[in-house]
């Protein structure tokens, strides 16, 4: 399983919003300059995040954007959800609802089944128990 670029950017963005998390709001060409990601496409980016409620923005000279809950409250599946969808390594494993898949057609016969999803589990769980903090943590 590979993330997006989105996802991984999202997540590079929100951890430099953590950085600077009681900096007030940060310039988005200032976040873009510092992780080296097209402005543009951090615009994109920022806009699902936004709409899912993780980051504020302000605009005006003082403008910019920053997390809407402290880092220790923001899980990375959180992020990768918001800008990747359903974190999961086959489709007929797929969060949203989609256990029954019938592009294979057989998922009730499937011997591999079981290994995707305690694959998706052991993933989810994982980037669950992570907080922006605890990766702000890590450079200590």
């Amino acid at each position: 399983m590979r993330l997006s670029s989105r996802g991984e950017y999202g997540v590079r963005a929100m951890i430099h919003l953590a950085l600077n998390y009681h900096q007030g709001f940060i310039p988005l060409s200032s976040i873009a300059s510092a992780e080296d990601i097209s402005q543009q496409y951090l615009e994109q980016i920022f806009a699902s995040l936004r709409r899912s409620g993780l980051i504020l923005s302000n605009r005006g000279v003082k403008g910019g954007y920053t997390l809407a809950l402290p880092p220790q409250s923001i899980y990375v599946g959180d992020i990768i959800r918001v800008l990747d969808g359903p974190i999961t390594p086959v489709g007929c494993v797929s969060d949203e609802g989609d256990e029954d898949d019938s592009r294979c057609g057989k998922s009730n016969s499937c011997l591999a089944r079981n290994l995707w999803l305690k694959l998706r589990d052991h993933i989810n769980q994982l980037l669950d128990s992570i907080t922006l903090q605890d990766m702000l943590n890590w450079k200590q």
